[in-house]
């Protein structure tokens, strides 16, 4: 059984979704990185603070926390659902551009990694937080599909949802992440490229469960 497992791609490939339900199944630990980016720009928000005032010391006084049941704390404030907007979603590209940020988040992620037997998901793990992880997976679906994705999934939660919006943020999103200098998003040569705009989410999981084992 691999232990520690990576799963990489783009914004709405449903790497979070898949990332849950192989953790329960396995009985492992799931972190959302990107989940603690969101929360660094949910932070920066509530404050009014744009990148060019975000300073290294101002980070090493954010408290960020994941639990066991992957709910996202910010300063000890339970923040799960307020960092899923599509505001927070564009900060969270942005402050994921600085170095000292990735450089603090890395280390947690690392030190979360270290117990083993987890899932971790986000958009450079394969390839600069865990290089060395047993199974690495890029998970991918076209821009169409993953707006359409995001789409329903605000719907649900009752936020403002503008389909035309969410896919242009998307592919927008898709070439910062790709082209920024620091941790670009990139398939690591060993990870297993699976395309889930075909798939229901539940044979995504399958594929990785069967890969896992």
């Amino acid at each position: 059984m691999k232990k520690i497992i990576a799963v990489d791609g783009p914004a709405g490939a449903g790497k979070s979704t898949v990332s849950k339900i192989c953790a329960a199944r396995l009985g492992y630990t799931y972190i959302d990185t990107g989940a603690m980016y969101r929360a660094v720009a949910l932070n920066n928000l509530e404050l009014g603070i744009g990148n060019e005032e975000l300073t290294e010391d101002f980070i090493k006084n954010i408290e960020i926390k994941l639990d066991e049941a992957a709910r996202v704390f910010l300063n000890g404030r339970e923040v799960t659902k307020e960092i899923r907007t599509p505001e927070v979603s564009r900060g969270a590209s942005d402050v994921a551009k600085l170095g000292f940020v990735r450089k603090k988040l890395t280390e947690l992620q690392r030190e979360m990694a270290r117990q083993g037997k987890v899932i971790m998901d986000g958009r450079d793990i394969g390839t600069q937080v865990l290089p060395n992880a047993d199974l690495k997976i890029f998970l991918t679906a076209t821009v169409e599909e993953r707006a359409r994705r995001r789409f329903e999934e605000l719907k649900a939660k009752n936020f403002p949802a503008d389909f035309a919006q969410i896919k242009k943020e998307i592919a927008l999103r898709d070439k910062q992440d790709s082209e920024r200098e620091i941790a670009p998003l990139a398939q690591a040569e060993d990870a297993i490229l699976l395309d889930s705009t075909d798939l229901t989410i539940e044979q995504v999981a399958e594929k990785i469960l069967e890969l896992a084992k």
